[in-house]
Protein backbone atom coordinates (compact mmCIF):
# COMPACT_ATOMS: atom_id res chain seq x y z
CA UNK A 1 0.00 0.00 0.00
CA UNK A 2 1.26 3.40 -1.15
CA UNK A 3 2.62 5.38 1.90
CA UNK A 4 1.56 9.02 3.07
CA UNK A 5 3.07 11.72 4.40
CA UNK A 6 2.14 15.22 3.50
CA UNK A 7 -0.67 17.17 1.44
CA UNK A 8 1.02 19.26 -1.41
CA UNK A 9 -1.21 21.78 -2.66
CA UNK A 10 -0.68 22.79 -5.89
CA UNK A 11 -0.35 26.05 -6.85
CA UNK A 12 -3.18 27.66 -9.51
CA UNK A 13 -3.63 30.61 -10.82
CA UNK A 14 -5.34 32.35 -13.42
CA UNK A 15 -6.19 36.04 -14.62
CA UNK A 16 -9.23 35.79 -12.79
CA UNK A 17 -9.59 36.76 -9.01
CA UNK A 18 -12.74 35.15 -8.94
CA UNK A 19 -11.57 31.74 -10.29
CA UNK A 20 -8.79 32.20 -7.87
CA UNK A 21 -10.44 32.37 -4.77
CA UNK A 22 -12.59 29.84 -6.09
CA UNK A 23 -10.19 27.62 -6.27
CA UNK A 24 -8.66 28.02 -2.95
CA UNK A 25 -12.34 27.15 -1.42
CA UNK A 26 -12.20 24.02 -2.89
CA UNK A 27 -8.95 23.15 -2.38
CA UNK A 28 -9.36 24.26 1.49
CA UNK A 29 -12.38 21.94 1.93
CA UNK A 30 -10.80 18.84 0.21
CA UNK A 31 -7.88 19.43 2.35
CA UNK A 32 -9.87 19.77 5.16
CA UNK A 33 -11.84 16.65 4.81
CA UNK A 34 -8.97 14.25 4.48
CA UNK A 35 -9.31 12.07 7.47
CA UNK A 36 -7.84 8.55 8.75
CA UNK A 37 -10.52 6.21 8.50
CA UNK A 38 -10.35 2.58 8.35
CA UNK A 39 -13.01 0.11 6.60
CA UNK A 40 -12.97 -2.21 3.54
CA UNK A 41 -9.96 -3.11 2.04
CA UNK A 42 -7.79 -0.94 4.57
CA UNK A 43 -6.04 -2.45 7.26
CA UNK A 44 -5.83 0.58 9.32
CA UNK A 45 -6.59 3.90 9.78
CA UNK A 46 -5.60 5.51 6.54
CA UNK A 47 -5.56 9.09 5.22
CA UNK A 48 -8.99 9.44 3.13
CA UNK A 49 -10.70 11.84 1.32
CA UNK A 50 -14.33 11.74 3.03
CA UNK A 51 -17.27 12.87 1.86
CA UNK A 52 -18.00 16.39 3.31
CA UNK A 53 -17.74 17.90 6.29
CA UNK A 54 -20.83 16.31 7.78
CA UNK A 55 -19.77 12.65 6.72
CA UNK A 56 -17.50 10.18 8.50
CA UNK A 57 -17.20 7.83 5.33
CA UNK A 58 -16.23 8.42 1.82
CA UNK A 59 -19.12 6.82 0.41
CA UNK A 60 -19.16 4.79 -2.57
CA UNK A 61 -20.35 7.35 -5.46
CA UNK A 62 -18.64 10.62 -3.45
CA UNK A 63 -15.30 8.21 -3.39
CA UNK A 64 -15.66 7.28 -7.39
CA UNK A 65 -16.48 10.65 -8.60
CA UNK A 66 -13.76 12.49 -6.40
CA UNK A 67 -10.95 10.31 -8.28
CA UNK A 68 -12.92 10.84 -11.30
CA UNK A 69 -12.77 14.44 -11.25
CA UNK A 70 -8.60 14.61 -10.39
CA UNK A 71 -8.11 13.41 -6.84
CA UNK A 72 -5.27 11.26 -8.03
CA UNK A 73 -3.68 13.85 -9.93
CA UNK A 74 -3.07 15.83 -6.93
CA UNK A 75 -2.94 12.82 -3.85
CA UNK A 76 -2.67 9.41 -5.46
CA UNK A 77 -2.02 8.10 -1.93
CA UNK A 78 -5.24 9.65 -0.65
CA UNK A 79 -7.51 8.75 -4.20
CA UNK A 80 -5.77 4.97 -3.21
CA UNK A 81 -6.96 4.78 0.50
CA UNK A 82 -10.35 5.93 -0.49
CA UNK A 83 -10.77 3.52 -3.66
CA UNK A 84 -10.03 0.59 -1.50
CA UNK A 85 -12.03 1.78 1.54
CA UNK A 86 -15.20 1.23 -0.02
CA UNK A 87 -14.11 -2.89 -1.60
CA UNK A 88 -15.51 -5.36 0.26
CA UNK A 89 -14.62 -9.56 0.47
CA UNK A 90 -17.43 -11.73 0.28
CA UNK A 91 -16.69 -15.65 -0.27
CA UNK A 92 -13.07 -14.41 -0.81
CA UNK A 93 -13.78 -12.46 -3.95
CA UNK A 94 -13.64 -8.66 -4.26
CA UNK A 95 -17.00 -7.09 -4.56
CA UNK A 96 -17.83 -3.04 -5.01
CA UNK A 97 -19.87 -2.22 -1.57
CA UNK A 98 -22.02 1.04 -0.92
CA UNK A 99 -25.68 1.31 -2.16
CA UNK A 100 -26.48 -1.11 -4.78
CA UNK A 101 -27.57 0.73 -7.78
CA UNK A 102 -25.26 2.76 -8.71
CA UNK A 103 -22.10 1.25 -7.01
CA UNK A 104 -20.73 0.33 -10.77
CA UNK A 105 -19.89 4.09 -10.33
CA UNK A 106 -16.69 2.75 -8.79
CA UNK A 107 -15.08 1.38 -11.70
CA UNK A 108 -14.89 4.74 -13.47
CA UNK A 109 -12.93 6.12 -10.50
CA UNK A 110 -10.68 3.22 -10.85
CA UNK A 111 -9.84 3.59 -14.24
CA UNK A 112 -9.37 7.40 -14.16
CA UNK A 113 -6.77 6.15 -10.84
CA UNK A 114 -4.93 3.59 -13.43
CA UNK A 115 -4.49 6.14 -16.02
CA UNK A 116 -3.37 9.12 -13.61
CA UNK A 117 -0.86 6.89 -11.53
CA UNK A 118 -0.05 3.67 -14.32
CA UNK A 119 -0.10 1.49 -11.08
CA UNK A 120 -1.13 -1.90 -12.98
CA UNK A 121 -0.85 -3.81 -9.40
CA UNK A 122 -4.14 -1.52 -8.66
CA UNK A 123 -5.26 -2.19 -11.56
CA UNK A 124 -5.38 -6.05 -11.21
CA UNK A 125 -7.17 -6.04 -8.30
CA UNK A 126 -9.38 -3.38 -9.60
CA UNK A 127 -10.50 -5.31 -12.46
CA UNK A 128 -11.32 -8.62 -10.13
CA UNK A 129 -14.25 -5.96 -8.43
CA UNK A 130 -14.99 -4.63 -11.60
CA UNK A 131 -15.96 -8.08 -13.24
CA UNK A 132 -17.24 -9.46 -10.18
CA UNK A 133 -19.43 -6.99 -9.19
CA UNK A 134 -21.36 -6.96 -12.81
CA UNK A 135 -21.59 -10.75 -13.01
CA UNK A 136 -23.59 -9.83 -9.07
CA UNK A 137 -25.44 -6.90 -10.92
CA UNK A 138 -26.53 -9.08 -13.89
CA UNK A 139 -28.33 -11.87 -11.21
CA UNK A 140 -29.75 -9.33 -9.26
CA UNK A 141 -30.69 -6.30 -10.81
CA UNK A 142 -31.14 -6.55 -14.52
CA UNK A 143 -34.47 -6.96 -16.23
CA UNK A 144 -34.05 -9.00 -19.53
CA UNK A 145 -37.26 -8.27 -20.37
CA UNK A 146 -36.46 -4.45 -20.95
CA UNK A 147 -32.51 -4.80 -21.43
CA UNK A 148 -32.55 -2.32 -18.43
CA UNK A 149 -30.83 -2.56 -14.81
CA UNK A 150 -33.30 -1.60 -12.11
CA UNK A 151 -32.53 0.63 -9.55
CA UNK A 152 -32.79 4.69 -8.66
CA UNK A 153 -30.79 7.41 -9.90
CA UNK A 154 -26.95 8.13 -9.26
CA UNK A 155 -27.02 9.86 -6.26
CA UNK A 156 -31.08 9.44 -5.60
CA UNK A 157 -31.02 8.15 -2.27
CA UNK A 158 -33.96 11.03 -1.46
CA UNK A 159 -37.70 10.28 -2.29
CA UNK A 160 -37.13 14.39 -3.45
CA UNK A 161 -35.87 12.71 -6.73
CA UNK A 162 -39.36 10.48 -7.37
CA UNK A 163 -42.59 11.12 -8.78
CA UNK A 164 -45.55 10.70 -6.14
CA UNK A 165 -45.86 6.83 -6.74
CA UNK A 166 -41.99 6.96 -5.24
CA UNK A 167 -42.76 9.05 -2.18
CA UNK A 168 -44.39 6.88 0.78
CA UNK A 169 -45.00 10.21 2.54
CA UNK A 170 -43.48 9.04 6.29
CA UNK A 171 -39.85 8.79 4.74
CA UNK A 172 -36.33 10.46 3.40
CA UNK A 173 -35.05 7.29 1.68
CA UNK A 174 -36.29 5.41 -1.47
CA UNK A 175 -34.74 2.46 -0.14
CA UNK A 176 -37.88 2.69 2.43
CA UNK A 177 -40.41 2.05 -0.78
CA UNK A 178 -39.79 -1.64 -0.85
CA UNK A 179 -41.31 -2.05 2.73
CA UNK A 180 -44.04 0.34 1.82
CA UNK A 181 -45.18 -1.34 -1.43
CA UNK A 182 -44.58 -4.91 -0.85
CA UNK A 183 -46.85 -6.14 -3.97
CA UNK A 184 -44.89 -4.18 -6.11
CA UNK A 185 -41.73 -5.27 -5.07
CA UNK A 186 -39.42 -7.22 -7.95
CA UNK A 187 -39.07 -10.41 -6.37
CA UNK A 188 -35.27 -10.39 -7.70
CA UNK A 189 -32.89 -8.17 -6.25
CA UNK A 190 -33.41 -5.67 -3.44
CA UNK A 191 -36.87 -4.81 -5.30
CA UNK A 192 -37.05 -1.03 -6.70
CA UNK A 193 -38.35 -1.64 -9.99
CA UNK A 194 -37.42 1.84 -11.65
CA UNK A 195 -34.88 2.21 -14.50
CA UNK A 196 -33.01 4.94 -14.33
CA UNK A 197 -31.30 7.38 -17.00
CA UNK A 198 -28.01 7.70 -15.41
CA UNK A 199 -27.71 4.67 -13.43
CA UNK A 200 -27.91 2.40 -16.81
CA UNK A 201 -25.38 5.04 -18.36
CA UNK A 202 -23.18 4.37 -15.30
CA UNK A 203 -23.58 0.27 -16.40
CA UNK A 204 -22.72 1.10 -20.06
CA UNK A 205 -19.49 2.87 -18.72
CA UNK A 206 -18.79 0.11 -16.30
CA UNK A 207 -18.84 -2.77 -19.24
CA UNK A 208 -16.19 0.33 -21.80
CA UNK A 209 -14.19 -0.23 -18.64
CA UNK A 210 -13.89 -3.63 -17.86
CA UNK A 211 -13.13 -4.21 -21.82
CA UNK A 212 -10.35 -1.77 -21.28
CA UNK A 213 -8.94 -2.86 -18.09
CA UNK A 214 -8.90 -5.98 -19.57
CA UNK A 215 -7.06 -5.48 -22.12
CA UNK A 216 -4.60 -3.33 -20.07
CA UNK A 217 -4.36 -5.96 -18.01
CA UNK A 218 -2.24 -7.85 -20.74
CA UNK A 219 -4.92 -10.36 -22.13
CA UNK A 220 -7.56 -10.06 -25.20
CA UNK A 221 -10.30 -7.90 -24.10
CA UNK A 222 -13.36 -9.84 -23.23
CA UNK A 223 -15.85 -9.43 -25.99
CA UNK A 224 -18.36 -10.25 -23.75
CA UNK A 225 -17.87 -6.66 -22.10
CA UNK A 226 -18.17 -5.05 -25.51
CA UNK A 227 -20.88 -7.17 -26.66
CA UNK A 228 -23.01 -6.45 -23.31
CA UNK A 229 -21.89 -2.43 -23.65
CA UNK A 230 -24.03 -2.52 -27.52
CA UNK A 231 -26.70 -4.27 -26.22
CA UNK A 232 -27.26 -2.01 -23.10
CA UNK A 233 -26.61 1.30 -25.26
CA UNK A 234 -29.26 -0.17 -27.73
CA UNK A 235 -31.80 -0.36 -24.73
CA UNK A 236 -30.84 2.96 -23.59
CA UNK A 237 -32.30 4.96 -26.57
CA UNK A 238 -34.67 2.74 -27.08
CA UNK A 239 -36.41 3.09 -24.19
CA UNK A 240 -34.83 6.57 -22.75
CA UNK A 241 -34.46 9.21 -26.09
CA UNK A 242 -37.58 10.98 -26.51
CA UNK A 243 -37.72 12.30 -29.72
CA UNK A 244 -40.45 14.81 -29.03
CA UNK A 245 -38.72 16.39 -26.91
CA UNK A 246 -35.49 16.02 -28.50
CA UNK A 247 -34.09 15.19 -25.16
CA UNK A 248 -34.01 11.54 -22.96
CA UNK A 249 -36.39 10.74 -20.38
CA UNK A 250 -36.01 10.24 -16.92
CA UNK A 251 -37.22 6.86 -15.75
CA UNK A 252 -39.62 4.53 -16.48
CA UNK A 253 -41.15 1.35 -14.50
CA UNK A 254 -44.61 -0.45 -15.06
CA UNK A 255 -46.45 2.16 -13.65
CA UNK A 256 -45.08 4.33 -16.95
CA UNK A 257 -42.64 7.13 -18.09
CA UNK A 258 -41.45 10.24 -16.49
CA UNK A 259 -39.97 12.74 -19.34
CA UNK A 260 -38.74 15.13 -16.58
CA UNK A 261 -34.92 16.03 -17.63
CA UNK A 262 -32.17 14.55 -15.29
CA UNK A 263 -29.01 16.64 -15.38
CA UNK A 264 -26.40 14.30 -14.56
CA UNK A 265 -28.40 11.47 -16.74
CA UNK A 266 -28.00 13.87 -19.58
CA UNK A 267 -24.36 14.85 -18.93
CA UNK A 268 -23.60 10.99 -18.96
CA UNK A 269 -25.10 10.10 -21.85
CA UNK A 270 -22.95 12.89 -23.47
CA UNK A 271 -19.85 12.13 -21.90
CA UNK A 272 -19.85 8.08 -22.16
CA UNK A 273 -20.64 8.70 -26.04
CA UNK A 274 -24.20 7.05 -25.79
CA UNK A 275 -25.69 9.95 -27.07
CA UNK A 276 -25.14 10.26 -30.91
CA UNK A 277 -24.18 13.71 -32.14
CA UNK A 278 -27.05 14.54 -33.02
CA UNK A 279 -28.74 13.46 -29.96
CA UNK A 280 -25.85 15.86 -27.85
CA UNK A 281 -26.72 18.84 -29.92
CA UNK A 282 -30.48 18.80 -29.40
CA UNK A 283 -29.53 17.68 -25.77
CA UNK A 284 -27.35 20.87 -25.38
CA UNK A 285 -29.66 23.07 -27.07
CA UNK A 286 -33.08 21.82 -24.72
CA UNK A 287 -31.65 21.07 -21.57
CA UNK A 288 -33.30 23.75 -18.64
CA UNK A 289 -30.91 25.79 -17.19
CA UNK A 290 -31.88 28.19 -13.81
CA UNK A 291 -30.45 31.16 -12.77
CA UNK A 292 -27.85 29.40 -10.78
CA UNK A 293 -26.93 26.60 -12.69
CA UNK A 294 -28.14 23.24 -14.62
CA UNK A 295 -30.77 21.48 -12.06
CA UNK A 296 -30.61 17.92 -10.88
CA UNK A 297 -34.24 17.04 -12.50
CA UNK A 298 -36.52 19.55 -13.99
CA UNK A 299 -38.60 20.55 -13.19
CA UNK A 300 -39.33 19.55 -9.54
CA UNK A 301 -41.84 17.50 -8.56
CA UNK A 302 -45.78 19.23 -7.74
CA UNK A 303 -45.97 18.22 -3.88
CA UNK A 304 -42.81 20.82 -3.37
CA UNK A 305 -43.97 23.55 -6.03
CA UNK A 306 -46.83 24.01 -4.64
CA UNK A 307 -45.86 24.89 -1.41
CA UNK A 308 -43.26 27.61 -2.98
CA UNK A 309 -39.66 25.39 -3.27
CA UNK A 310 -37.93 22.63 -5.09
CA UNK A 311 -37.35 19.21 -3.98
CA UNK A 312 -34.39 18.34 -2.18
CA UNK A 313 -33.29 16.39 -5.22
CA UNK A 314 -35.39 17.55 -7.78
CA UNK A 315 -35.05 21.39 -9.01
CA UNK A 316 -31.83 21.90 -7.21
CA UNK A 317 -28.25 22.63 -7.79
CA UNK A 318 -26.23 20.23 -7.22
CA UNK A 319 -22.83 21.52 -7.40
CA UNK A 320 -20.74 17.77 -8.64
CA UNK A 321 -23.28 17.70 -11.36
CA UNK A 322 -22.32 21.19 -12.72
CA UNK A 323 -18.80 20.12 -13.04
CA UNK A 324 -19.89 16.95 -15.46
CA UNK A 325 -22.35 19.61 -17.57
CA UNK A 326 -20.11 22.09 -18.27
CA UNK A 327 -17.15 19.46 -19.53
CA UNK A 328 -20.33 17.54 -21.82
CA UNK A 329 -20.88 21.30 -23.47
CA UNK A 330 -17.15 21.78 -24.25
CA UNK A 331 -17.37 17.79 -25.76
CA UNK A 332 -19.67 19.35 -28.14
CA UNK A 333 -18.41 22.73 -29.03
CA UNK A 334 -20.59 24.50 -26.79
CA UNK A 335 -18.65 26.58 -25.12
CA UNK A 336 -20.95 29.32 -24.44
CA UNK A 337 -22.95 26.44 -22.19
CA UNK A 338 -19.57 25.38 -20.42
CA UNK A 339 -18.36 29.48 -19.97
CA UNK A 340 -21.80 29.77 -18.64
CA UNK A 341 -21.76 26.82 -16.26
CA UNK A 342 -17.88 27.32 -14.83
CA UNK A 343 -19.03 30.82 -14.10
CA UNK A 344 -22.10 29.77 -12.21
CA UNK A 345 -19.89 27.52 -10.17
CA UNK A 346 -17.46 30.02 -9.67
CA UNK A 347 -19.86 32.66 -8.22
CA UNK A 348 -21.79 29.92 -5.88
CA UNK A 349 -18.41 28.94 -4.32
CA UNK A 350 -17.37 32.89 -3.79
CA UNK A 351 -20.86 33.61 -2.66
CA UNK A 352 -21.58 30.91 0.00
CA UNK A 353 -17.40 30.85 0.92
CA UNK A 354 -17.56 27.10 0.73
CA UNK A 355 -18.52 24.17 -1.46
CA UNK A 356 -22.02 23.56 -0.17
CA UNK A 357 -24.12 20.46 -1.55
CA UNK A 358 -26.88 21.88 -3.22
CA UNK A 359 -27.84 25.31 -4.15
CA UNK A 360 -31.39 27.27 -4.64
CA UNK A 361 -32.13 27.10 -8.37
CA UNK A 362 -33.44 30.98 -8.41
CA UNK A 363 -31.02 32.77 -6.00
CA UNK A 364 -27.98 30.72 -5.94
CA UNK A 365 -27.85 30.70 -1.97
CA UNK A 366 -27.27 27.74 -0.23
CA UNK A 367 -30.29 25.56 0.08
CA UNK A 368 -31.44 22.02 1.53
CA UNK A 369 -34.84 21.93 -0.74
CA UNK A 370 -37.86 20.24 0.60
CA UNK A 371 -38.06 16.37 1.31
CA UNK A 372 -39.79 13.96 3.29
CA UNK A 373 -38.88 13.16 7.38
CA UNK A 374 -38.28 17.04 7.24
CA UNK A 375 -38.21 19.79 9.69
CA UNK A 376 -39.86 23.01 9.55
CA UNK A 377 -44.20 23.55 9.87
CA UNK A 378 -44.98 21.07 6.93
CA UNK A 379 -42.05 18.55 7.82
CA UNK A 380 -40.03 19.13 4.16
CA UNK A 381 -37.53 21.71 5.22
CA UNK A 382 -33.69 20.18 4.65
CA UNK A 383 -30.51 21.80 5.45
CA UNK A 384 -27.69 21.81 2.50
CA UNK A 385 -24.62 19.49 3.91
CA UNK A 386 -21.22 21.52 4.36
CA UNK A 387 -17.70 21.82 2.49
CA UNK A 388 -19.13 18.62 0.13
CA UNK A 389 -15.70 16.93 -1.42
CA UNK A 390 -17.33 16.08 -4.72
CA UNK A 391 -18.42 20.29 -5.13
CA UNK A 392 -15.02 21.08 -4.82
CA UNK A 393 -13.33 17.92 -7.21
CA UNK A 394 -16.12 18.94 -9.31
CA UNK A 395 -14.79 22.81 -9.71
CA UNK A 396 -11.18 20.58 -9.92
CA UNK A 397 -12.66 18.83 -13.23
CA UNK A 398 -13.33 22.23 -14.73
CA UNK A 399 -10.02 23.38 -14.12
CA UNK A 400 -8.27 20.20 -15.01
CA UNK A 401 -10.18 18.94 -18.25
CA UNK A 402 -11.69 21.97 -19.65
CA UNK A 403 -9.78 24.98 -18.80
CA UNK A 404 -6.19 23.37 -18.66
CA UNK A 405 -8.00 20.77 -21.67
CA UNK A 406 -6.08 17.36 -19.97
CA UNK A 407 -7.41 14.23 -21.55
CA UNK A 408 -5.90 11.41 -20.75
CA UNK A 409 -5.14 7.61 -22.00
CA UNK A 410 -2.80 5.00 -21.45
CA UNK A 411 -0.61 6.29 -23.47
CA UNK A 412 -0.27 9.69 -22.36
CA UNK A 413 -2.04 12.69 -21.95
CA UNK A 414 -2.95 15.24 -24.97
CA UNK A 415 -4.14 18.89 -24.20
CA UNK A 416 -7.02 21.01 -25.63
CA UNK A 417 -7.27 24.03 -22.93
CA UNK A 418 -10.15 26.35 -23.33
CA UNK A 419 -10.14 30.01 -21.98
CA UNK A 420 -13.27 31.83 -21.57
CA UNK A 421 -13.67 35.15 -21.94
CA UNK A 422 -12.44 36.59 -18.69
CA UNK A 423 -9.25 34.53 -18.85
CA UNK A 424 -6.15 35.46 -20.63
CA UNK A 425 -3.40 33.01 -18.50
CA UNK A 426 -3.50 30.50 -16.29
CA UNK A 427 -1.40 28.25 -14.55
CA UNK A 428 -1.26 25.37 -12.49
CA UNK A 429 1.78 23.59 -10.46
CA UNK A 430 2.34 20.62 -8.67
CA UNK A 431 0.13 18.09 -10.61
CA UNK A 432 1.55 14.77 -9.87
CA UNK A 433 1.17 12.33 -13.36
CA UNK A 434 2.52 8.74 -13.09
CA UNK A 435 6.57 9.79 -13.17
CA UNK A 436 6.22 13.49 -13.92
CA UNK A 437 5.74 16.45 -12.01
CA UNK A 438 3.87 19.02 -14.20
CA UNK A 439 3.79 22.76 -14.27
CA UNK A 440 1.61 24.36 -17.34
CA UNK A 441 1.08 27.87 -18.07
CA UNK A 442 -1.65 28.15 -20.70
CA UNK A 443 -2.15 31.97 -22.38
CA UNK A 444 -4.06 33.27 -25.10
CA UNK A 445 -7.61 33.40 -25.90
CA UNK A 446 -10.10 30.71 -27.60
CA UNK A 447 -9.62 26.97 -27.56
CA UNK A 448 -7.40 26.58 -30.82
CA UNK A 449 -3.58 25.51 -29.53
CA UNK A 450 -1.09 27.58 -31.64
CA UNK A 451 2.11 26.51 -29.99
CA UNK A 452 2.95 23.92 -27.20
CA UNK A 453 5.98 23.82 -25.68
CA UNK A 454 7.44 20.95 -23.38
CA UNK A 455 11.04 21.84 -21.23
CA UNK A 456 11.45 24.69 -24.13
CA UNK A 457 11.04 22.74 -26.88
CA UNK A 458 8.39 23.44 -29.54
CA UNK A 459 6.29 19.86 -30.00
CA UNK A 460 2.55 18.70 -30.54
CA UNK A 461 0.44 18.58 -27.15
CA UNK A 462 0.89 15.68 -25.55
CA UNK A 463 2.76 14.00 -23.09
CA UNK A 464 3.95 9.94 -22.96
CA UNK A 465 2.96 8.23 -20.52
CA UNK A 466 6.16 6.91 -19.88
CA UNK A 467 8.28 10.05 -19.26
CA UNK A 468 10.01 10.88 -16.12
CA UNK A 469 10.77 14.01 -13.59
CA UNK A 470 9.79 17.68 -14.57
CA UNK A 471 7.80 18.58 -17.14
CA UNK A 472 7.31 22.36 -17.77
CA UNK A 473 4.95 22.88 -20.53
CA UNK A 474 3.74 26.22 -22.08
CA UNK A 475 0.66 26.42 -24.13
CA UNK A 476 -0.20 28.89 -26.69
CA UNK A 477 -3.79 29.63 -27.75
CA UNK A 478 -5.99 31.79 -30.10
CA UNK A 479 -9.28 31.74 -31.75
Amino acid sequence: MPGFDRLPFPEMKTSDAQINRAYRIAMGDLIGNVRPFQDGLLESPQPVLLAGLDYDTPWTRDASINVWNGLSLLWPDVAWNTLLSVLERRDKQLYIGGQYWDAMIWAVGAWSYYLHTGDREFLSMAFDAVKNSLSYFESEEFDADIGLFRGPAVYGDGVAAYPDRYSPGNTSSILDWVKANPEKKVERGFGIPMKTLSTNCVYAEAYHIAGLMSREYGVDADPLYEKRLKQLAASIEKTFWNPQSGTFNYLVDSDGVCDYQEGLGHAFAILFGLASDEQAVSVLSRQHSTAAGIPCVWPSFPRYTTLGGYGRHSGTVWPFISGFWGEAALQHGRVDLFEREFKLLTDNLNRSGQCAEIYHPDTGDVYGGLQESGTGSHGLDWVSCTRQSWTATAYLRILLNCLFGLRLSPQGITFSPVLPGSVDRAQIGGIRYRGCNIDLMVEGSGGRVIEFRRNGTQTSPYLPADLQGEQHIQIQLSY
